[in-house]
């Protein structure tokens, strides 16, 4: 017997004492269980007030079950929805029962699976799900309702259907060979991949701003002992969130929290100072440090403003960051020296610096703001959906392929090897909807998702 053939059950409410629980139940046997619980199926889409037989006709507990037959339901099967007392006792007597009655407790993400494999729900839609129910912020939940709506689908399919478009248009010339050259040389032909180029720019670009949105920003904040960082963290988060004192070396350990700027999650860290440590206990903080820097997306460099440090010195802390990582660099304490909030002028090793003071908060809001636009994030819109870095990885290997056609169709003018190449941008797109995708994926992505959904 298939998995597809088999009748699921799982709690779509969390586990623990509540108002009410709902258990869902989906499959060929749904009509079989709601008979032995509630004595007779449901009117389909009918709240009824109905009471929860166990297998020796004894009321569970009395509730609301609600019928919807295949194929207008939520997964495309016959599916009934349960809704007793939620206590922890009655939910399990429930859910026991179904089971007792042929159907098995369903894995995570599998209604949701059952809904896509069904042709409920694209990939995108199906993942829009999760993203809504962990969203961060109010931002995050409109993205993931609009990803749920279809808005993000319908960005990769009409990209879609311009490559298809300029697939059937080099093909034509493949199949006329002694006009390929004056063909693939056509200003139709040069429009048709202009089109295509600026739709992976803006959807590249949309994809990005919602992986911001949906994971947020890692962003760890670095510098020698006494530079203020935890003054800084706590100004960021809007509380004390870290000890601060005036001896140097308070932060030991690693200090995380989590907050929002206009709707950018991000994950701030603050770590112990960068120096040469004897305690044993701040050379692990310190190693520590290091090990954050190796994963953020974002380091702010704390220097002391007022002790005019020197450029060496900041070079020997910039030398303890990965290559690559992108910098900002924060001359904090200006209350004590008389800087001006805010940008400076020229930069140090190539990075921005900013003026600022934690404790009277001058310039912290242009560091928001400057963390945003490093970030490349630009405040939620009407169009701003979710996305995931699945979802970036992917439409970025399909523009690859569709550089590597543009160059292969410039330098030796083969429609032929542009063609193969716009096909595999083809099968790429068709992964992001879930058009083309392997099991291991599905299940990849499916296992991430909360029993019951």
């Amino acid at each position: 017997m298939s998995e597809s053939s088999l009748t699921i059950a799982g709690r779509a409410t969390p586990p623990g004492r509540g108002g009410i629980a709902v258990i869902r139940v989906s499959g060929p046997a749904v009509r079989t269980i709601a008979g032995a619980v509630l004595g007779r199926c449901p009117q389909p889409r009918h709240a009824e007030l109905r009471g929860f037989l166990d297998a020796e006709g004894q009321a569970i507990d009395t509730g609301i079950a609600l019928f919807f037959p295949a194929p207008d339901s939520y997964t495309g099967e016959d599916v009934l929805e349960l809704q007793c007392h939620g206590g922890v006792v009655v939910t399990e007597l429930l859910l026991e029962r179904v089971l007792a009655l042929g159907a098995r407790m369903a894995r995570p993400g599998e209604f949701s699976e059952r809904a896509f494999l069904n042709d409920k729900l694209d990939l995108l839609q199906a993942e829009a799900i999760a993203d809504l129910i962990d969203a961060g912020s109010r931002a995050a939940a409109r993205a993931a309702q609009r990803s749920l709506q279809g808005d993000f689908s319908a960005a990769v399919l009409a990209l879609n259907e311009e490559v298809t478009g300029l697939r059937i248009y080099i093909e034509a010339a493949i199949d006329f060979p002694d006009e390929e050259i004056e063909l693939l040389g056509d200003s139709e032909l040069q429009r048709r991949i202009a089109v295509v180029a600026a739709g992976f720019a803006q959807l590249e670009k949309t994809t990005r701003q919602g992986c911001l949105l949906r994971d947020g920003l890692h962003v760890v904040l670095a510098g020698r002992p006494n530079s203020g960082k935890s003054s800084l963290f706590n100004a960021l988060a809007g509380y004390a969130a870290a000890i601060v004192t005036s001896q140097p070396g308070t932060t030991r350990d690693l200090v995380r929290e989590q907050i929002n700027i206009d709707g950018l999650p991000l994950h701030i860290v603050d770590t112990a100072g960068l120096r040469a440590a004897v305690d044993p206990v701040e050379q692990e903080g310190v190693a520590r440090t290091r090990g954050q820097l190796g994963v953020a997306d974002l380091a702010l460099l704390v220097i002391d403003a007022s002790e005019q440090a020197a450029a060496g010195d900041t070079a020997e802390l910039l030398a303890e960051f990965p290559p690559g990582i992108p910098v900002l660099i924060l001359r904090n304490k200006i209350d004590l020296c008389g800087e001006p909030p805010g940008a400076a002028t020229g930069s140090m090793a190539g990075h921005p610096v900013l003026c600022v003071s934690a404790l009277t908060g001058a310039g912290i809001d242009e560091l928001r703001q400057a963390i945003k636009a490093i970030a490349g994030f630009s405040d939620p819109g009407e169009g701003t959906v979710i996305a995931r870095q699945r979802h970036l990885d992917t439409l970025q290997r399909a523009r690859a392929h569709f550089e590597a056609g543009r160059r292969v169709l410039a330098e030796r003018q083969a429609g032929e090897l542009f063609a193969e190449e716009l096909l595999q941008v083809q099968n790429a797109l068709a992964e992001i909807t879930g058009e083309f995708s392997s099991d291991d994926l599905l299940g990849k992505i499916f296992s991430s998702f909360c029993i019951g959904k």
